[in-house]
């Protein structure tokens, strides 16, 4: 038995990488569009847009692993009845409890380390990722002014660069700052320096002239100087970003009713989020078990399994819309939060019930029996 356990948990493990990648390949080219303008407009380093990239894919794994698994699941089982192996296992008495237990396994497995996906890597992600984003705003390490060409900034500030030297600082600096709207201000400088001050980011200018002219009474004023500094950010992103939902440990989440500096929204928010990790790893063991329950308890039919594999895609299906609608529910009012167990739970027992104590052999010769009682 332990021999055909780990044939069947063999094939469906390689299955499920197999349509994890391919998920995980699509979903990161898809949201990687969304990072090209990075490296376009603002000549970020490829490994920078790599890294912010990948960041995301634990909390694309954690959605969807549970989908890969069922995917993984109804296929083998389903190719294992076309070939007759399954047959054969029920034939000679294995019952479909013992021929779940390799899906089971899996599902245990994979739930287990969604559990550290959840509570570890996407925290830990999120906060890197939070990190990296802030720096690109705001620090000009990372915002590299291309030369010969304009670039416009979001507070009404345009940067001209004549050329890039070799020891880290720029020639033929122009800036045209509009930033206060009864006041435009040019300034031209030969040489100059990018540099991060504690204010936020500053360019300092050598040898140059700053030209002031009001936009109310159209005086004009010229200061010629030798060094002269500018901020040239603005101050809603000097300042990093309030760590978010998902950045928090689960008992952060757990306890944040007695958070004061939480309004009543965020509180709710940050209690879902954390009894979701408590429960969403175990819809990979369901989902698993969904997948081959309807399968196992089935007779055999030479045309084909497909009503039954409808069946649980729609079964599938239901639960993770139900989990959604609950999830939003919950943000509402937090007595709701039990419903988030039970549209896990009770699947699970259902699943683990027929297997256990549902014999499609038995149930088959009754029906056989019945069938010539009738006749004779």
């Amino acid at each position: 038995m332990r021999i055909l356990s780990k044939y069947i948990a063999k094939q469906i493990f390689i299955g499920f990488l197999l349509i994890s990648f391919s998920l995980l390949a699509m979903l990161w080219l898809t949201q990687s569009l969304h990072f090209v303008e990075l490296v376009t407009s603002r000549g970020l380093p490829v490994y920078l847009f790599a890294e912010m990239t990948s960041l995301l894919m634990p909390r694309i794994f954690n959605v969807l692993s549970p989908i890969a698994l069922f995917v993984a699941v109804l296929f083998v089982y389903n190719r294992l009845i076309m070939d007759r192996e399954l047959i054969v296992m029920q034939a000679v008495g294995i019952s479909p409890w013992q021929n779940a237990r390799a899906a089971l396994v899996i599902g245990i497995f994979i739930s287990i380390f969604n559990i550290f996906v959840m509570n570890i890597g996407i925290p830990q992600a999120e906060r890197k990722f939070r990190e990296l984003d802030w720096q690109i705003k705001n620090n000009l390490s990372q915002m590299i002014f291309r030369e010969g060409e304009f670039t416009t900034l979001k507070n009404g500030i345009m940067v001209f660069i004549d050329k890039h030297e070799s020891d880290g600082s720029v020639s033929g600096i122009f800036v045209s700052d509009e930033s206060t709207p009864d006041v435009k201000v040019t300034l031209t400088a030969e040489k100059g320096r990018l540099i991060q001050s504690e204010k936020g980011p500053r360019i300092l200018f050598i040898n140059g002239i700053r030209q002031e002219i009001s936009k109310k009474d159209f005086k004009f004023n010229t200061l010629n100087f030798s060094r002269y500094s500018a901020e040239f950010s603005s101050g809603k992103n000097s300042k990093k970003k309030e760590e978010g939902v998902r950045e928090k440990n689960i008992f952060e989440l757990l306890n944040s009713r007695h958070d004061a500096e939480l309004s009543v929204t965020d509180m709710r928010r940050n209690v879902v989020e954390g009894h979701r990790r408590i429960i969403t790893p175990f819809y990979n063991v369901l989902f698993a078990l969904l997948a081959c329950t309807g399968l196992l308890i089935s007779n055999f039919n030479r045309r084909g399994q497909a009503k039954i594999i409808a069946g649980e895609i729609l079964c599938m299906t239901a639960i993770s819309a139900t989990d959604l609608i609950i999830t939003n529910l919950c943000g509402r009012s937090l007595a709701l939060l039990p419903l988030l167990y039970f549209n896990c739970i009770i699947p699970l027992f259902m699943c683990i019930y027929l297997l256990l104590f549902y014999n499609p052999l038995y149930f088959h010769h009754r029906k056989s029996e019945g069938i010539l009682a009738d006749e004779i």
